[in-house]
């Protein structure tokens, strides 16, 4: 059953080695990042599995101690999912690598870690399945759920300015700090794909596997900097 859960985005500009002289900029959304996966220890899973948007090669599960790289970024950072040995032949998508930064930062030891790659135009209804699923697992599952709201707040956002964005992020932030699981089934898929809303795939698996937990939620971060929607939420 799922017993805990924090939900943070994914832009590589977390890592500081990768934003440079930006990288104070992005402090607060570092610190509530990390204040979200403490509370994910405290709840003391039997595992975590850590999801987020992937283009198709990195869709999937992925084993612990995979890796993956920022050097395609120009930093000199690697990363492995989870502790142990190197596993897994495919590269952590760009979402789970800077889930397993975020994990590094806070010496995650307390479960063992398998990720999953999600495709971002996955249906609703799949979505919900797989978290299902995810939930219905052996044990007591702790999720990680990487993704970004809307980029496309401002004029100087990656996909320009579109009147809609400021009010789906809003729903979207509403939702996953009230831990709303029907609210988050609801998203609409389609205005999320044209507002280049990367995580409407693994809130709606995270709303699948909340289903009848009884999991209470409370937001950390909500802002938009650089244009995009930014969330940290925690569910316990």
């Amino acid at each position: 059953m799922l017993v805990a859960a924090a939900v943070c985005p994914c832009p590589p500009l977390l890592v500081p080695e990768v934003a440079a002289g930006a990288a104070p900029e992005l402090d607060a959304l570092r610190a509530a990042c990390l204040d979200a996966l403490g509370l994910l220890a405290a709840a003391r899973p039997d595992r975590l599995v850590v999801l987020g948007p992937a283009p198709q090669p990195g869709r999937g599960p992925h084993p612990q101690g995979a890796g993956g790289s920022f050097r395609g970024l120009g930093a000199d950072v690697d990363v492995r999912l989870g502790q142990g040995p190197q596993a897994g032949e495919r590269p952590l998508p760009q979402s789970l690598a800077v889930a397993a930064w975020l994990l590094e930062r806070t010496r995650w030891g307390d479960a063992p870690v398998e990720g999953l790659g999600v495709e971002e135009t996955l249906e609703a209804e799949q979505c919900l399945t797989t978290g299902r699923e995810l939930a219905d697992g052996d044990g007591r599952t702790a999720l990680l759920v990487m993704g970004d709201g809307s980029a496309c707040r401002t004029i100087k956002a990656p996909g320009y300015l579109d009147e809609r964005a400021a009010d789906f992020d809003a729903e979207a932030a509403r939702a996953l700090g009230a831990a709303d699981t029907a609210a988050l089934a609801a998203l609409d898929g389609g205005l999320a794909r044209e507002l280049k809303a990367a995580g409407r795939a693994p809130w709606q698996v995270l709303a699948g596997a909340g289903e009848g937990a009884g999991l209470k939620g409370q937001l950390l971060y909500d802002e938009a900097p650089y244009g995009v929607g930014y969330f940290v939420a925690a569910w316990s």
